[in-house]
């Protein structure tokens, strides 16, 4: 049996034939590669996403190895090529497009064109904001387009103050919402994967058609 009808096969054994067949037909974007992005990128491509667009225009630093899905042999490299890599190790049949460059409020309807789903996955609320206002401009009411963004995620709060939040037709945030960044707490693995765990598990529920959060 080839790999691919072998990954394939697990993958149905996990799965309804028909819950995995809407999943291998997915598109999803990812915009930001850091802590949240790397790892939705990750738990997209395990659970079988069929194709994912990955966007970032850093690269990789030492001081990103606490949070993000990135080791020492990937320092240096652009962080959509660093995880291109990783995700073809763990599923090489997951169909990746990778664009290295910075989102702005001009080009990201053309780069997320393509993709129904778009998670967010910045630092700044600045740019979280741009994003939201850029896709989502004049799309309620048809929603073609959803966004799964995060807020508030940093520091050592209980993991159980984060949830998703339906906000409106086609935006969800992930996150407790309260938590802004302050001098001296800054992001820990623990809370920021469990905040990209939420977004992950709310696109693939909307891949599903469950809309609820």
């Amino acid at each position: 049996m080839a790999a691919c009808d072998e990954l394939e096969s697990a993958m149905y054994a996990r799965n309804s034939r028909g819950i995995q067949e809407k999943l291998k037909g997915a598109r999803v974007a990812v915009a930001g590669l850091g802590g949240l992005g790397s790892n939705i990128a990750m738990m997209l491509a395990r659970i079988g996403v069929g194709r994912l667009l990955l966007v970032d225009f850093d690269n990789v630093e030492p001081s990103n190895l606490n949070r993000q899905h990135y080791g020492v042999a990937h320092i240096g490299l652009p962080k959509t090529e660093a995880l291109q890599q990783q995700l073809g190790g763990i599923n090489p049949f997951v169909k990746i497009e990778i664009r290295t460059e910075m989102i702005t409020a001009e080009n990201a309807k053309e780069i997320f064109r393509d993709y129904p789903i778009v998670c967010e996955a910045f630092d700044k609320a600045q740019n979280k904001a741009m994003l939201v206002n850029a896709l989502l401009e004049g799309e309620e009411g048809n929603c073609e387009k959803k966004i799964v963004a995060a807020s508030g995620m940093n520091g050592f709060e209980s993991s159980n103050k984060i949830k998703t939040e339906k906000i409106f037709s086609n935006l969800y945030v992930c996150g407790d919402s309260v938590a802004p960044e302050q001098e001296g707490i800054g992001f820990m693995a623990p809370r920021v994967i469990t905040c990209a765990g939420h977004q992950a598990n709310m696109v693939m529920r909307l891949l599903l058609g469950i809309e609820k959060e």
